[in-house]
């Protein structure tokens, strides 16, 4: 089938990478930076050497013989700057391969280790420490696992994030080049950079030189040779750069680190497992064989299928398998309301039917105090009731309906505590049954009956 045809490596490739030429060339995910250090490169150089050209044949030099010497040689560092440019960024680095699955657990050779963190990221069924400890010329170096990649690093490697990629004897992303710094490609970087500065001081001393010769002052050949002006300053300002950067590269291939070491480990403070002393280091530079890359990038493979991911759940409407999902739904939604009654009104029957109530109203006309009192969703600002031992009966004789529309009707707020007696100003009303309620003896002495029987003091706050 079509799906099953195998495919070449760097076509499925899972890093950050950019292949050109059949995969022959691999390149970081920010390569179009090279092209700008080639420019800046070649750009001044180009102007360098079209200068001394232009010089030599209109005959403005005393040795052209030597003039020409000076060209060739611009000429052939800015190709050889441009070479190690090239090898740098187009080159594998060290890649490491990627693995499919996780690496077999051992727990025999795991229980010594220091790391009691465990991996549990894209392996959840397996007990995998995050470091190993190895040994390196004798002393113990942590290897830590890769996530990414599935599988414990080398001494020395690293994770490009830039590259998504495990990268041999990691040195740095270089964001010049746009590509990683590793085992492989180590040396032709640093030629580069060293390159680059020897260039810029050729230039700028040759460019000196030129201004030098004429018969003229300095000042007034500097006003007439402008193109010499500024490749001076250009060269000036460069060197800093490149030059400061060859100085502190050639530090750390005399004591055998890379930028990374360099930074996160500080082996000024701790001795370093890798120096071998100066002489071994740059032989071991320079002058040992380049490994060969560990993937095959045209070979043919067969493309892994995408893994299925279940989704995690966000919202707090999923599903709840267990009895211990509903509790804590339910623990939920009691913590996130917004209003909850006390628990006295709670299992109070609101399904009466109002038409006695509409009808009352209609007979009385329009309550003065319809805007004051609260309605039903601001119960809690109207009634101030502590719950005692014993919860009332809500369901006798629906007294606590008749005193709640006994309130809804009148028009100030009455106080009832320690069996006071209820007072209301409220006007009469035609039906009676407002005077009834307030005046009636026999309806006092039930309410404080009630609350005396419950041990409940019931404080009624009048309307705001």
């Amino acid at each position: 089938m079509a799906a099953d045809k195998p495919k070449k490596l760097y076509r499925v490739w899972k890093g950050n990478n950019r292949f050109f030429c059949g995969g022959r060339l691999i390149f970081g995910p920010d390569v179009a930076s090279m092209f700008l250090s080639m420019f800046l490169i070649a750009g001044p150089s180009i102007a360098f050497c079209g200068k001394l050209y232009y010089t030599i044949v209109n005959g403005n030099v005393k040795n052209p013989a030597h003039w020409y010497a000076i060209l060739i040689g611009g000429c052939a560092l800015t190709v050889l700057d441009l070479l190690f440019l090239l090898l740098t960024s187009s080159r594998d680095p060290g890649i490491l391969c990627r693995n499919s699955k996780p690496p077999e657990s051992d727990e025999n050779s795991d229980i010594n280790t220091p790391s009691m963190e465990w991996v549990s990221g894209r392996t959840p069924h397996l007990k995998l420490p995050r470091t190993k400890d190895v040994m390196v010329n004798g002393h113990a170096v942590k290897v830590k696992y890769c996530d990414t990649c599935l599988l414990y690093r080398p001494p020395r490697a690293s994770h490009c994030s830039i590259c998504n990629n495990c990268v041999q004897s990691f040195d740095h992303h270089c964001p010049w080049v746009g590509q990683c710094i590793g085992i492989r490609n180590y040396r032709f970087f640093f030629m580069f950079i060293a390159t680059a500065t020897i260039l810029c001081i050729y230039v700028f001393v040759f460019s000196w030189v030129n201004l030098l010769q004429k018969d003229t002052r300095v000042l007034k050949a500097m006003s007439q040779d402008v193109l010499s002006d500024f490749l001076i300053v250009y060269c000036f300002v460069a060197v800093w750069f490149v030059g400061g950067l060859t100085i502190f590269h050639f530090y750390l291939i005399c004591t055998n680190q890379t930028t990374y070491e360099n930074f996160r480990y500080r082996y000024d403070k701790k001795e370093n497992p890798y120096n071998r002393g100066v002489t071994k280091n740059l032989l071991e530079t320079f002058f040992t064989k380049i490994p060969p890359s560990l993937n095959k990038f045209r070979s043919l493979v067969k493309e892994d299928p995408p893994s299925v991911m279940q989704p995690v759940a966000e919202n707090h409407g999923e599903e709840f398998k267990d009895r211990s999902d509903v509790e804590r739904r339910a623990k939920y939604s009691e913590e996130h309301s917004s209003y909850s009654l006390p628990e006295i009104l709670r299992n109070l029957d609101y399904d009466d039917d109002d038409s006695e109530e509409n009808s009352k109203n209609s007979q009385d006309g329009p309550p003065t105090f319809d805007n004051s009192v609260p309605d039903d969703d601001n119960v809690k600002e109207s009634l101030e009731i502590p719950i005692p031992d014993r919860v009332l009966d809500t369901h006798d004789d629906g007294r606590i309906e008749e005193i709640l529309r006994s309130l809804r009707e009148s028009s100030q707020g009455s106080h009832v505590k320690d069996g006071e007696t209820v007072q209301s100003s409220s006007r009469s009303h035609e039906d009676g049954n407002i005077d009834s309620i307030q005046n009636s003896a026999a309806g006092d002495m039930a309410i404080d009956h009630r609350v005396k029987n419950h041990g409940q003091t019931l404080q009624i706050g009048s309307p705001r």
